[in-house]
């Protein structure tokens, strides 16, 4: 009997911590939101306008890939979003963009970071923001 509820016990905890190892969808939804706002907001300031607000809508992930990122557990997510931008006249609505996300889980296990490979002279580096 001991046996079975231990079987049972280790079932349960490994199903529910396998659960928190990949990212949310609600993380993989604000991760793409910031990195979208970053290229808006750079967009803005070379063509001299207001940022727009930038609403992303839904998600369809269809890939997570495991990897390392600066010796982390990392995923490189992909899929398709829906977003709405937000103009001071009217609203524009995109449906199906594909997107790529990488994010980094934390060592303690608890925040997810949106990590962007940046090019450099002697080859590329990956620098992460906190998602939120």
């Amino acid at each position: 009997m001991q046996i079975i509820l231990a079987v049972i016990l280790v079932s349960l905890i490994t199903a529910c911590s396998a659960n928190n190892l990949t990212p949310s969808n609600q993380i993989v939804r604000r991760a793409i939101a910031l990195q979208a706002t970053q290229t808006q907001q750079e967009l803005s300031q070379q063509l001299r306008l207001k940022s727009p607000d930038l609403k992303v809508d839904r998600v369809k992930v269809t890939s997570q890939e495991p990897l390392a990122i600066q010796n982390l557990s990392a995923y490189r997510v992909q899929g398709n979003y829906d977003y709405t931008l937000k103009l001071s006249q009217r609203s524009v609505t995109q449906k199906d963009n594909p997107f790529e996300v990488y994010l980094q889980r934390q060592s303690e296990g608890k925040t997810w970071r949106l990590a962007q490979k940046q090019r450099e002279e002697n080859g590329s580096s990956w620098v992460t923001q906190l998602v939120e």
